[in-house]
């Protein structure tokens, strides 16, 4: 069996049972690297290359949890949800009013999700800033903590796959069409919303399903004293926070939008942090304290970030992806049908294990292209195989950030299981309707 598909399997298995992820990871690669016949020191030493990659994203995201916890410190998100705790006491008994507050809270929180990725390029940053807040709330209104990890990452994930814009256009324009064209297929003449908009379609559906049907029942959640404790609110401090939140959010938009090469919210996460500093707003005295709580906070998706850049690593050099997708859609011959199910499966796999769809293309597309071509399917089907292909599994990984986000803003207070209540729950409610979306818009268009 091939080596890629035996060390994302156990891989998930052990995450599944409970063991941590980034021994899961660990064990996955070791495993995969033997079965692809890297040896046991070629497969340390692509495991330990591959941890490189990883760092910059790890301290990018430790400093962002500084930034957060130096925001929640000023008081600024507690005052959003004294305001909602308010208004659910006013109407204790009024039904109708606890549905609105509800449906606002979940509407309020899927539109900062989806701005992450363009208006305001955070990504994953505004979770530990807005969620940990909100989760009095939530409890208030025994509302289903996983339906609010799906409407985080249907935010998260859809965005960058359907809309061209922030990293839409990055994960759409210059990943997806560059690559496709590089193997030689013109997608010149394509509207790209329009091809992907059958799997955006897909990811509407779970979205639906998970709010509608299987997360609409009350859960209970016991009351937990969180650690963001409430601090006193001070008009002062208040008033840095919204000039800290702006000139972080400035930052990263002014350095995506002329290229640079710096790492946007690394620079972003250090402006801000600068801006609480240097105007007192956080006394030297509580500067330790508060960052150290917050890096501790984001620790665990960059620990794990870093592993999933090694395992990835270990599956690109033992040179197995390629002939794992060339014997599976080989097996289908002309079957069109067969072959792009195939194809999406295999997407779904390899992205599953490297968390990263944004990762998934430059590997899939090199090689999806000619057998699209040789198959007969159209260039805009071939796009939204391929595009589908990617995304899938980004939803779902235990190694995603799309998972991992909403995790570390959801389990603050010990009750959200990043496994059983993020990763399964997307897994289910994301990538079976885009599997489905995907194949049906490489059939139709």
């Amino acid at each position: 069996m091939n080596a890629v598909v035996i060390a994302v399997c156990l891989m998930l298995l052990l995450a599944v049972a409970r063991v941590h992820v980034v021994l899961a990871l660990f064990m996955g690669a070791l495993v995969g690297g033997l079965m692809g016949g890297l040896g046991l020191d070629g497969t340390m030493v692509a495991f330990q290359e591959g941890l490189g990659a990883g760092a910059k994203i790890a301290l990018s995201y430790a400093l962002l949890g500084a930034f957060a916890m130096a925001v929640a410190h000023s008081g600024l998100p507690d005052l959003l949800a004294d305001w909602l705790i308010n208004k659910l006491n006013a109407a204790e008994s009024t039904s109708k009013a606890r549905t609105v507050t509800k449906w606002a809270m979940l509407a309020g929180i899927a539109a900062m999700a989806i701005m992450s990725q363009n208006v305001i390029p955070v990504h994953i940053a505004f979770i530990p800033l807005l969620i940990p807040p909100l989760l009095a709330v939530m409890n208030k209104l025994a509302l289903d903590r996983r339906a609010v990890a799906c409407v985080l990452t249907f935010g998260l994930v859809t965005t960058y796959m359907f809309l061209p814009l922030g990293f839409g256009k990055i994960f759409l324009n210059d990943i997806l069409l560059g690559n496709i064209q590089k193997a030689g297929l013109d997608t010149s003449h394509l509207s790209i919303m329009k091809t992907m908009g059958i799997p955006a379609l897909g990811m509407l559906l779970g979205l639906l399903i998970a709010l509608f049907v299987t997360y609409r029942k009350p859960r209970q959640y016991r009351t937990a004293q969180i650690e963001l404790e409430q601090k006193e609110v001070s008009k002062y401090r208040i008033g840095v926070s919204v000039v800290a939140i702006a000139a972080c959010f400035s930052i990263q938009l002014v350095l995506n939008t002329i290229g640079s090469d710096a790492d946007a919210l690394l620079v972003g996460a250090l402006v801000g942090l600068g801006v609480f500093i240097f105007t007192g707003a956080i006394k030297v005295r509580e500067a330790d304290e508060v960052f150290t709580s917050g890096m501790r906070m984001m620790a665990l998706i960059g620990f794990i970030m870093i592993s999933a850049q090694g395992f990835a690593n270990v599956m690109s050099e033992s040179g197995q992806i390629a002939p794992l997708v060339k014997s599976t859609a080989a097996l289908f011959g002309d079957n069109k049908g067969m072959a792009a199910f195939a194809m999406l499966a295999v997407g779904l796999l390899v992205t599953m294990g490297i968390g990263s769809s944004f990762s998934t293309l430059p590997i899939i597309s090199a090689i999806y292209v000619p057998l699209c071509v040789t198959l007969g399917f159209s260039p805009a089907a071939t796009v939204a195989l391929i595009g589908t292909a990617g995304a899938l599994g980004d939803a779902g990984s235990p190694a995603s950030d799309s998972t991992l986000g909403p995790t570390a803003g959801l389990d603050v207070d010990g009750q959200h299981d990043h496994i059983r209540d993020s990763v399964i729950p997307t897994f289910l409610h994301f990538n079976i309707p885009l599997l489905i979306a995907g194949w049906v818009a490489a059939m139709v268009l």
